[in-house]
């Protein structure tokens, strides 16, 4: 049996990733489950699948579950607190693989440290990458560990990859790499209307159940934006061979397009529990429970270009990824700062690109070789975006 560490259990992708084990309980133990704030959540999920370790960010809400589980009659759960018990979970000997699904920066240490671990690391994690980019790469190669992606798009492009194919390389005969899109609640809304965009307009995606951070960046399309630093990454290709393609329907989630004419294109219902179960079982294949995609009901498929004056956190992705070093830091933790602030309705939704434009210009990039550099990085755009954002409110 595999041992797994699910970082972030109780959102989403950690949700969708227990509904696939419990679908193969001869096949998968649940070693460790990490979770911010979702007590009642993660109390549930302790009693079904008894792991053997749980942690929580903070002491307080960690002794809450304590009496919790010691009330129910359950004593072999220890039940630990604090971001450098992530790492320890995601470093134990009976860990073989994390699903590392912590939304934002704060998923960077935990993931980093299983990939140093060797472990088979899948990543639904995209800001990991995106902060740290080749050295977190470089970890992986270092210590042999595996790496599966889970975005439903970079999944699409693995499988669209040479059969021998793993995380990092350049596979031979790839001419582009085609990173589809929704394009979100706001495809076709008057430009001159997204001033007045409500978090609850921003959070409800025409065709993805997530979380409300996520879903924002759909809605903003920085969501694609970090998805294509993370192809670069990925799969070892320049900026320019990355080419977003909105798909209204997000049945083909990402296509490979060959040298000789080839386009190949993974295709599926938009259900998470799809591209979990191909990473949990690659290089085999299990069933997932979602729905077989039904061609009959779907009928046509679109295809446009984005527009940038639409979704102007596409191009400023694009600017990070060429600038390199720690510039995609600086963009990520701005990001963060400005959709955090949005959802707490301190700034208007076309505040948050503004925001991450205004850090890029003010914080000139360094090399990212270390991880005090990248925290750094972060550290200091966070900083940056919120006194920008403070004035944007005091205005």
């Amino acid at each position: 049996m595999e041992g797994i560490c699910i970082l972030g259990s109780t959102g989403s992708i950690g949700v969708s990733t227990l509904d696939v084990v419990a679908r193969h309980p001869d096949l998968y133990r649940v070693v460790a489950l990490t979770a911010n704030n979702n007590l009642d959540r993660l109390y549930e999920q302790c009693l079904r699948f008894q792991p053997r370790f749980v942690v929580l960010l903070g002491e307080s809400q960690a002794e809450v579950l304590r009496r919790r589980l010691d009330a129910a009659g359950v004593s072999e759960i220890e039940v630990l607190s604090g971001t450098r018990s992530l790492e320890e979970v995601a470093m134990l000997p009976e860990v073989d693989g994390v699903m590392a699904a912590i939304v934002g920066a704060a998923g960077l240490l935990p993931t980093l440290a299983a990939a140093r671990a060797g472990k088979t690391v899948y990543l639904a994690n995209k800001e990991a990458l995106v902060m740290s980019g080749q050295l977190f790469m470089a970890e992986v190669a270092k210590s042999g560990a595996k790496l599966l992606p889970i975005d439903s798009e970079h999944n699409a492009i693995f499988q669209c990859m040479p059969a021998d194919y793993r995380a990092g390389q350049m596979a031979s005969g790839v001419r582009r790499i085609l990173l589809t899109a929704s394009g979100g609640p706001f495809l076709r809304k008057p430009l001159d209307e997204l001033v007045d965009v409500t978090p609850e307009q921003a959070i409800a995606h025409p065709n993805w159940v997530m979380g409300r951070k996520i879903s924002v960046d759909s809605a903003t399309m920085m969501n694609k934006g970090l998805e294509v630093i993370e192809a670069c990454l990925l799969f070892n290709m320049r900026p320019d061979r990355v080419q977003v393609v909105i798909h209204r329907q997000s049945v083909i989630h990402s296509m490979v397009d060959y040298v000789d004419g080839t386009v190949l294109a993974q295709m599926g219902s938009p259900d998470m529990r799809i591209p979990i179960a191909h990473a949990l079982a690659w290089p085999g294949r299990f069933e997932s429970g979602a729905e077989p995609l039904d061609l009959f009901s779907v009928r046509q498929l679109d295809f446009e270009a984005p527009d940038e004056a639409r979704f102007p956190c596409l191009s400023l992705a694009y600017d990070a990824v060429r600038a390199a070093g720690t510039m995609p830091a600086i963009l990520n933790a701005a990001n963060e700062v400005a959709v955090s602030s949005f959802l707490e309705n301190k700034i208007r939704f076309t505040h948050i690109p503004e925001t991450i434009k205004h850090c890029m210009a003010s914080i000139a990039p360094g090399p990212a070789d270390t991880i005090e550099a990248v925290l750094d990085a972060d550290r200091m755009a966070r900083s940056t975006a919120e006194s920008y954002i403070n004035r944007l409110a005091v205005s």
